[in-house]
């Protein structure tokens, strides 16, 4: 086991993810727009995911409900893959790619934004979550992966990281919401 090659590797691979994910910036500023739009105007942020990518629709919310780096006011997030109690019960009742969707619908209202992460796009509760998310008019950003998958052309913004590889995905995913969280931070200490 050679952990100083592989961090080398890995790194030298995160660099050039890194590197192209520059050419998201436009795109990334459109998410920011919705979001500040969205938050300011008294709407709320949905996030889901699978796996490490619920993981990242947890953290994000964290960051608006509690704060990034400047000490202001939360404003409303939720998690959808977080109360085990609705989780658990959406999976025993009904189809799992319904999971998410269903929870947009009890959840969400026009003019709210759904964020859903997929490293692969192809995850069908993460499609279904997004197709639900436009029949009741809230407004989406996809963090995705490998070329978007069956998820691109289904939100309003797509932010898809130029890689296959999962981790390098989810580590560009990090930068990414980390970046609209400090661009966000002085918008959102100063709304009343």
């Amino acid at each position: 086991m050679d952990v100083a090659a592989t961090l080398n590797t890995n790194l030298t691979a995160l660099s050039a993810a890194a590197d192209a994910a520059r050419s998201l910036a436009s795109p990334l500023a459109a998410a920011g727009d919705l979001l500040r739009d969205a938050l300011v105007g008294g709407r709320k942020l949905l996030c889901c995911g699978n796996g490490g990518s619920a993981c990242d629709a947890a953290h994000f919310t964290a960051e608006i409900a509690g704060r990034y780096a400047l000490e202001r006011r939360g404003f409303p997030a939720i998690d959808l893959t977080a109360d085990h109690s609705i989780v658990t019960a959406l999976i025993n009742d009904y189809p799992p790619e319904e999971l998410f969707a269903r929870q947009v619908v009890a959840q969400g209202a026009a003019g709210d934004v759904l964020c859903v992460f997929s490293t692969s796009g192809t995850s069908a509760n993460v499609v279904r979550a997004l197709q639900e998310a436009r029949a009741q008019g809230l407004k989406t950003v996809a963090f995705l992966g490998a070329g978007g998958g069956v998820c691109a052309g289904l939100a309003d913004v797509e932010l898809v990281v130029d890689s296959d590889v999962t981790a390098r995905v989810q580590e560009v995913h990090l930068v990414l919401y980390h970046t609209l969280c400090e661009a966000l931070d002085p918008v959102l200490a100063a709304a009343r």
